[in-house]
């Protein structure tokens, strides 16, 4: 069987060819910016029920940063760009980057060793990138690293979905898997992101039905987790 690392590589390397003219995940995709929008609504008022409402001075990573989108929009949320991190295991995103994020720092590397020390960072991210992950054992590593540079005070932010029964080249993280691959920790939960096949079909008609929709829940595909750990 093929190394989980380098399938990933492959993977990535063929999605960015698959996807190289299209609008899909562009924000000029209205479907895309309605998720987007939501997902940025839910992550601020989870931000501020921890009490990370002054971001200016905290250390973020972002593990699996690709090429800066998310780490961008903390810059709206007040972060300086020196104070941002990433982590790829494509070079190319990482360049990409660099070049939109002057002055924050990257790394390429595949996350189960992460370059920095112990107890670094305020805040952490993951966005899609354990649900790209197949081998449970890199999986664990991933997260249990995550642990180490995260601060006794600090919290993960990890967005994800939990069913995708249409890419096999992911594994969908439920509640309960996201319980064991963070023991010993705190977790706020919320269901969020209207299933993208409706979400493409229904926003262009109407942004306030389709938020009602997501409101409901029963719809939605990913879970925004808060991840604290218990001192």
């Amino acid at each position: 069987m093929i190394d989980d690392i380098a399938r990933l590589r492959n993977e990535y390397e063929d999605r960015k060819r698959r996807f190289a003219t299209s609008d899909l995940y562009s924000v000029f995709n209205t479907a895309t910016l309605f998720a987007i929008h939501q997902r940025q609504r839910v992550t601020l008022h989870m931000l501020k029920k921890f009490g990370f409402t002054r971001l200016s001075d905290l250390l973020i990573l972002e593990m699996g940063c690709g090429g800066g989108g998310v780490l961008t929009e903390y810059l709206d949320f007040g972060v300086f760009p020196e104070n941002l991190h990433g982590v790829d295991l494509l070079f190319d995103r990482l360049l990409h980057a660099r070049h939109v994020l002057l002055g924050s720092k990257f790394a390429n590397a595949d996350g189960q060793a992460l370059p920095y020390c112990s107890e670094t960072f305020d805040l952490i991210l993951q966005y899609t990138a354990i649900s790209s992950v197949l081998d449970p054992e890199i999986r664990r590593n991933i997260c249990a690293d995550l642990l180490r540079v995260l601060k006794p005070s600090g919290l993960i932010l990890s967005y994800d979905f939990w069913l995708n029964p249409t890419n096999l080249q992911t594994h969908g993280i439920r509640p309960s898997e996201i319980r064991r691959l963070f023991p010993g920790c705190r977790f706020d939960f919320q269901r969020i992101t209207l299933a993208p096949p409706i979400a493409r079909r229904l926003v262009p008609v109407s942004w306030l039905f389709c938020a009602f929709l997501e409101k409901l829940k029963i719809f939605n595909t990913h879970y925004l987790v808060a991840i604290s750990k218990i001192s």
